[in-house]
Parts: structure tokens; sequence; C-alpha cells
């Protein structure tokens, strides 16, 4: 199901007790390109709504931006929520949101990571009765470990062992590496290593960060240290996975109400180019033909905060189980949604914004139609 319509006068139509996980991507509170909902983190008051709909036990999920991330977890923390974890997405791709001041110096870093909260809803009993009572309260682990061996790797492996042994525990390898029996013996059960506070998503310029990862492209090694193939990864969304089920949606001018100066996102109405700054080094068109500043062009699937599948799919993953309802609050183009739908969990999504509703609705719809109605 999907509403459109303020997150807060939403919440309280819903049943108490009925979410079994909250995964959401809430403002950050940064006036991002100039859009109005990002003028505030969310306050006590709506986590305690949150908080009220949610099962005993249910996890909550909630991305931030580090400027503000402290708001959120004290927000998050005194509605009554029990803070469990912080999860660390890294990537190399960030947009320095930054002004020229001139002779080399600027006003912000370029970002490379986004912090996570990982929440629960306090419960009375212990972790295994709340489970059987209601499902929640503990981490689907092994849904969610990340892969030791590549397909057919460990039974390469096995039959280069100097002396095979059953247990495989010491022994030594043809080729000269050394694995150690810990490891080894996890690769055996063909669970994978249990999932980290970290991900990310697999850049040159991340895994040149981890020492022992041989020469980036996700090459693997097997020493037990140092290597970003410990940690799950998955790329920032592309523009065909972003645009998917968008295809058809006419591109359109928009009156811009919420800034009165040019974003990166403006462009001019004649040649369709970019305006970078005030100097409008892309465009070159004469002045009457530019576009004006309270004017942005928008094309398919606009939304500034997208989120990878994969990414959303492995949050939803890591705290719920097939069947169970996933909320989010702060829907944006419906990528929660699209993960809900691929892992065969139930979705309640809300956003305000109706251009976004569209979107999502089309992105859902073209994985397979999810909801009865928008």
């Amino acid at each position: 199901m999907i509403y459109q319509g303020d997150c807060l006068d939403i919440l309280p139509t819903l049943e108490a007790n009925s979410i079994d996980s909250i995964v959401t991507d809430p403002p950050y509170g940064l006036s991002f390109m100039g859009k109005d909902w990002d003028h505030g983190v969310p306050g006590v008051h709506f986590w305690v709504e949150a908080l009220r709909v949610a099962k005993p036990g249910a996890y909550l999920l909630a991305f931030g931006g580090t400027r503000t991330f402290h708001r959120l977890a004290v927000a998050i923390e005194d509605a009554g929520w029990e803070i469990r974890d912080c999860l660390g997405w890294l990537y190399g791709s960030g947009f320095p949101k930054s002004h020229n001041i001139g002779n080399g110096f600027g006003t912000a870093l370029k970002p490379a990571w986004e912090p996570i909260i990982l929440a629960r809803k306090p419960f009375k009993s212990t972790v295994a009765d709340n489970v059987l009572k209601y499902g929640t309260g503990a981490i689907n682990i092994d849904g969610c470990r990340v892969d030791t061996f590549q397909p057919g790797e460990l039974d390469r492996l096995k039959a280069r062992a100097d002396t095979p042994r059953q247990d495989f525990t010491g022994g030594r390898l043809h080729s000269g590496a050394e694995y150690t029996p810990k490891i080894i013996e996890s690769g055996m059960s063909n669970k994978g290593r249990w999932p980290a506070n970290l991900i990310h998503d697999g850049s040159q310029e991340v895994l040149e960060l981890f020492p022992n990862t041989g020469n980036g492209v996700g090459q693997r090694t097997y020493d037990g240290s140092g290597s970003a193939a410990r940690f799950f990864y998955c790329a920032k969304a592309s523009k065909a996975e972003r645009n998917r089920g968008c295809e058809g949606l006419e591109e359109k001018i928009q009156n811009n109400t919420e800034t009165n100066s040019r974003t990166f996102n403006d462009r001019c109405l004649t040649c369709k180019k970019k305006f970078v700054g005030s100097d409008n080094t892309i465009c070159h068109c004469p002045p009457e033909l530019k576009i004006t500043d309270k004017t942005i062009y928008t094309n398919k699937n606009n939304h500034p905060t997208i989120k990878p599948i994969a990414l959303m799919e492995y949050l939803v993953k890591l705290v719920t189980r097939e069947g169970q309802t996933v909320l989010d609050p702060f829907a944006g183009s419906g990528t929660t949604g699209i993960a809900c739908k691929n892992l065969n969990r139930n979705a309640i999504l809300i956003e305000r914004e109706g251009d976004y509703i569209e979107i999502a609705g089309r992105r859902i719809s073209a994985v397979q139609p999810l909801f009865d109605g928008i």
C-alpha cells in the first residue's frame, strides 16, 4: 500500500503494534538542492508515533546525514527506541556541496559515507520469546552473510591441499598461500562471513582503502584481514536502475518556488545544458534564452537521493523475514517498495510529493504490480 500525504497525518491512522520493521531514508535537514522537504530532521514526536505502530522488538533502520546525524539519533532514542548499532555506507562518488570562495578555499568536504541508525523497539520478554510471539527482535544473520568464497573456489582449494583432511584444519596449498583453520572452516560451512556494520560501493576509491584487496575491482583475498570482500557491497544506483518503469514520463519544465538561486540541476530551455555556478560555464546561450533562476528542468526519475535497490534489499532482509511488513514513511521514488517486492515482503509507503508518488508507482509496477492503488 502506498499513501500520499504527510507521514505525521497518516501514521496515526495505522494500527498500533502492526509493523514488523521500519526502513527509511528521512530528511537530513540540509535543505538539499533547496527542497522544502529537507528543511528539518524528524523530531521526537514523529519517532514516538513510529514506535507506536511498530511491533515489540521491531527494528528501525534510518539513514542520516553526517552533519545532522546526532539530532536524528537523539530524537530516535528520546522517543523510546533502543539504539543497537550504527552502520556506515561508504562510497567513492560523492558530490561536494561546496561554495568556491576563491584562492583554493571552499565550504564543504566531499561526502564519502552515510550513517545508518539501527534501533529496536523495547520488549519485556526474552528475545527468543518475543520472536515466537511477534516474529521480531532478532537480526537475519545467515540471510545477510557475505560469501567467503567464489562459487567452486572451496572445491578447488580442497583439491590443491597437500594433505586432504575432512575438517581441513591446517594444511598448506600447492600455490604457497596459507589459510588459517578458522577461515577454511568458515568457507567449508558455506555460510559466509558474519554481516558487519560497514557497507561499501565497491568503487576503486573505496577498495584502495583495504590493503589486502589486491588490485581492486572486487578481487578477493582469503588471508582473513584487510580485505574489502569481508563486507557487503553494491554499486550506487545506475541511471537505468533509477529510471526503470519511468519510460514515457514526459520531460517537463516546472516552477521551482523552493529556492531563489540556481542549483546544479538548473538547465537552459534552449540547449538543455546545465548551469554551473553563476558564470554559466556550460550554457553559452544569450541571457534572454536562459532559464530563469526559479525554474528547474526535470527528466524521468528526478528524485535527488535515490538509494541502490541492492542496498535496500540488504537492509530489508537484515531485519525481516518473508511475508512480514516494512514501513517506509519517507518513500521518495519507491526503492524500499521495490526491495520488498523482490524479497516477498509487504510494504507500506508514505510520500507527500505527488511527482514522487507517480515515479514510485511506475518503478514498483515495473517489477510486478504490488499495490491496490495510488
